[in-house]
Parts: structure tokens; sequence; C-alpha cells
């Protein structure tokens, strides 16, 4: 009995010398380490308050925002528990394999994904266009309504909503119809030999001056743009603003129309 009773004393004694040598051998790694953890997220989190107060004051894109910060939080937290594990003493190599692994995997698997990822980033912080902009890309014409991190979604003009992928706007042209704020309607009419142009042109003007739509500048140009056999062609271009073009240009045109044909000066056919 005694000697079993020894044995054990003597097993326990050991244990404690070999957990007191633990300790003193990675007593101070370990606290160094748990430190280093703790300091690192106070100083994550501060970085995380500036970085939010910076992008609201550098006005950056708010769908944007969001993603850029918890994206550069999580990557600084994974690289601080990593560092942290380093110090302590706990081998990485298997970790490190596992993860290699499975980053290769998830980037073949995603790569349509993470394209249209990388092109919504650029779009968000390039702007070629921005939400209310009217464009044309890839044969559809419509206002931005939505700019997502994978798609952008375009209303077109006969109300159908349209979800283009990022990675087809940032490779290939886009047209964007309202970013200068203005376009040019150009309009050509076509009138018989026996009409005097000067006739037409103060007709036109008149037409022109008692539209609200049409700017002020640059200034309007009307002139004789061919002529033919049996007549001539006008063409009048005007600026006016990008939004609501459609329905200005046909405004106008009935308006041209009107009075034309109260004037007694009939286009061909009519």
């Amino acid at each position: 009995m005694m000697d079993k009773l020894n044995e054990k004393t003597m097993n326990l004694d050991q244990f404690y010398n070999k957990a007191y040598l633990w300790i003193l051998d990675r007593g101070p790694s370990f606290i160094l380490g748990i430190v280093i953890l703790i300091t690192g997220l106070w100083l994550i989190k501060v970085l995380s308050r500036w970085m939010s107060a910076h992008m609201l004051k550098r006005e950056i894109d708010p769908s944007l925002s969001p993603f850029l910060l918890s994206l550069t939080i999580t990557v600084l937290r994974i690289l601080l528990i990593i560092a942290a594990m380093q110090i302590i003493g706990i081998q990485m190599t298997i970790f490190a394999a596992l993860i290699g692994a499975l980053g290769v995997a998830a980037g073949l698997a995603l790569s349509g994904t993470l394209q249209n990822f990388a092109s919504g980033v650029l779009i968000l912080l390039l702007k070629p266009f921005k939400v209310g902009d009217n464009i044309v890309a890839q044969g559809q014409e419509g206002m931005v309504v939505g700019i997502k991190i994978f798609h952008t979604i375009v209303k077109t003009f006969d109300n159908r909503t349209v979800i283009i992928p990022n990675s087809k706007l940032s490779n290939e042209v886009i047209i964007n119809i309202s970013a200068s704020g203005k376009r040019r309607l150009d309009i050509e009419m076509k009138f018989s030999n026996s009409i005097d142009f000067g006739t037409v042109k103060n007709l036109i003007n008149q037409v022109l001056d008692s539209s609200q739509n049409i700017l002020a500048t640059p200034e309007r140009r009307i002139g004789i743009s061919s002529i033919e056999n049996d007549g001539y062609k006008v063409m009048l271009n005007v600026w006016i603003n990008a939004h609501g073009f459609i329905d200005t240009k046909m405004a106008i045109q009935e308006k041209l129309l009107e009075d034309l044909k109260m004037s007694g000066l009939n286009l061909p056919g009519m």
C-alpha cells in the first residue's frame, strides 16, 4: 500500500516538475501571445472606427464602404490570430497547407464570381456611371437603379429590369448617355424646292423659342444638310437635358409638325 502511495506521489511530483519546466519554457511566449492578441484586437477596433469615419468623410460609395471595412477587419484579425499562434509556439505548417488547398479550390470554383466582385469594386471606386445615370450596355438602354458588388441593375425605358454581371461592364464598351447632363437632339426634315429656306428657318426658330426644354448653350444650329433633285433637307441641332430626352424629342417634333401644317409649309407627302 505504501509502495503504491509513494509511486503516485512520485508521478505527481514528476507532473509538477514537467508543468513547472513547461511554464518556464513556454509561459513567457504564451503570455506574450495572449497580450499581443488582446492588444491587436483593440487596435483593429480603433482602426475600424477610423476607417469608417474616413470613408464617410471621403464620401465612399455606401454600397462599397461596409464591404471594404468588413473585408479589411476580417483579414487583419486572421493575420493577428496566426501571428499570436506562431508566438505561442503552435505549428502552422498543416494549417497553412490546408488554407492554401482550400484557397486554390475556392479560386477555381468561384473564378467568375471573383471576377464580378473585382469588377464591382472597380466600378464603385472609379464611377464610370452611378445610380440614376442612363447607360447603353450589353445591348440594353436604361437607367441604373442599383450597383451591387457582383452585378448592376438597369431598368429599361419600357420598364424591364435587366441584371448585368459587373465583369461584362468593366470589360466592354459602356455608353453613359447622361454623364455630361445634356444631349444634342438632331432632327432632319425635307422640303420641296419651292419652299423658301429662310421662311422654314424662321418658323423652326419660333418653335424652339417657345420650348422650355431647349438649353441656351451650346447654341442651336439650323442649316441645309443636303440638296436633292426634288427638294432639300434641313437639319436642326439643339441641346436638351439628358434626362427626359425622348419626351422632349417627341414634344418638339409634334410642335414642329403642327406649326408647319398651320403655316402651309407641308413636308413632302403631307
